[in-house]
């Protein structure tokens, strides 16, 4: 079985060098996989409904012969979950939402893409399998929102012990257990 073309979408202000994002889309690519990790517009400005059209662009462009995986950080996943309340969209077979802010997130930055839509059906419809992973002691959520965002959106979630934002300031280079998930779909996710 061949990998997974793996979408990335990253969060506000973008995955920047040495962030796991980039790691896994270069690991991916490495062993034989497919990673596309786009650059949305104006990521310290991001519009909800053009960074939208851009995931559009890059959904049209997955290749059916492989499992596609979606694996969205930070504010990426809440343009995932507009995409997923949306109707006649396309179809992944997984994704993996890491680190959402929660749903009060006060960066007016990000005011566009609030409120979001909690469409479990929705969800259904974008991927077969959807999975939230919230880092402990996250500064932009607390355990007890993303718990109660993943029941709203009936998925499973995944508490990283002390993975706070699940970024380079919480030492998230490299992240071996994503890739495993990628792989195999290994769960729970675990810290580096």
């Amino acid at each position: 079985m061949s990998l997974p073309h793996v979408l990335l979408l990253h969060g506000y202000t973008g995955s920047g060098p040495g962030h796991w994002q980039r790691w896994l889309a270069q690991t991916v690519s490495e062993h034989g996989g497919l990673a596309d990790m786009p650059h949305f517009s104006s990521p310290e400005a991001p519009d909800r409904d053009t960074w939208l059209r851009e995931l559009d662009t890059h959904l049209e462009a997955l290749p059916a012969d492989r499992e596609r995986v979606v694996v969205a950080h930070s504010l990426g996943c809440y343009l995932w979950l507009h995409h997923a309340a949306r109707e006649n969209i396309a179809h992944v077979d997984r994704v993996l939402l890491v680190a959402p802010p929660a749903l009060d997130h006060p960066e007016p930055a990000i005011k566009s893409f609030f409120p979001a839509p909690l469409d479990p059906a929705g969800l259904r419809r974008a991927a077969t399998d959807t999975r939230l992973v919230a880092g402990e002691g996250d500064p932009h959520c607390s355990m007890q929102a993303a718990k109660e965002l993943a029941e709203a959106l009936r998925i499973e979630i995944d508490v990283v012990p002390g993975g706070a934002h699940i970024n380079i300031d919480a030492g998230y280079g490299e992240w071996p257990a994503v890739l495993k998930w990628v792989r195999s779909r290994t769960v729970p996710l675990s810290p580096r």
